[in-house]
């Protein structure tokens, strides 16, 4: 199709565009430029964008003196597991749902989804006396246990419904072929379906990279708690280190950002061909 957009509707375009992109990417760039600025100049009059002059002392507070480096290290472990374990039983519930005769399965993933609806204030006290009860404060377990609770809901919904866009035709041409049910799911069905996995994967990554409350709630050292719970901790009673917690966001919220670059072309079709119904 040719385009028809006149020079002001283009103009307006990329203005708007380039409105949204600093609106979403000014906190992010307010954030490094004060990683990089002596504390005198947070606390000035007149702060400035530009750092002058340019230091990494918050850098090295975060890494030497505060020991940033463990709390991501529990960040990565607690992230990636309950990554693979909500892709791993999110995949067999959406194939079970989406292809499998299964009766009531709208039913089932209403309760599914019904699991995400619950305020977290409100399941915290509970779930912390049922770690306590069974050892599992400050453990990796509580946590990877929680967050999978957390993200399997999502996982299952997308999942599903980028199953229900594949063409059934496929199932029948399988088991004439004479694959089992699990050879489907794992030589068929997860192949077609990179694009949603890659999605659901990177959410679930990033609800459990950033959450907050249970970390807090069920870690009370350094050896099990993640970076939220660890930033949180450079304050003190009487002085908040604004930049040492800029650097260590920083440090923490680049990788995301390459992430979701990186993998962009497979979010938006993750999340695009799910909704579509062939």
């Amino acid at each position: 199709m040719n385009d028809t957009r006149s020079p002001l509707q283009t103009i307006v375009i990329y203005l708007g565009a380039l409105l949204i992109l600093v609106w979403s990417g000014g906190p992010f760039i307010w954030q490094f430029s004060t990683s990089f600025q002596l504390d005198k100049a947070l606390t000035s009059g007149s702060p400035s964008l530009i750092p002058a002059p340019f230091t990494l002392e918050h850098y090295y507070n975060a890494f030497v003196e505060k020991e940033l480096h463990r709390y991501v290290w529990n960040s990565l472990v607690v992230s990636l597991a309950t990554t693979f374990l909500c892709l791993s039983v999110g995949s067999l519930a959406a194939f079970a749902l989406s292809r499998l005769n299964v009766r009531g399965r709208f039913g089932i993933l209403m309760v599914i989804l019904s699991v995400s609806m619950f305020p977290q204030i409100a399941l915290v006290g509970p779930l912390y006396l049922v770690a306590s009860n069974l050892g599992l404060l400050d453990t990796y377990t509580a946590l990877i246990i929680t967050y999978l609770a957390l993200g399997l809901p999502l996982v299952t919904w997308v999942l599903f419904g980028y199953f229900e866009t594949l063409p059934r035709e496929i199932d029948e041409a399988a088991r004439m072929d004479g694959v089992s049910v699990p050879g489907l799911l794992w030589h068929i069905i997860l192949p077609m379906s990179l694009p949603s996995l890659v999605t659901t994967g990177l959410l679930a990554f990033i609800t459990a990279w950033n959450e907050f409350l249970f970390a807090l709630a069920f870690t009370s050292n350094i050896d099990r708690q993640t970076i939220p719970v660890g930033i949180a901790n450079f304050t003190n009673l009487y002085y908040v280190p604004w930049g040492d917690i800029a650097a260590a966001s920083a440090v923490v919220t680049v990788p995301l950002i390459v992430l979701v670059l990186f993998f962009q072309r497979h979010i938006i079709e993750g999340l695009t061909q799910g909704g579509i119904k062939e």
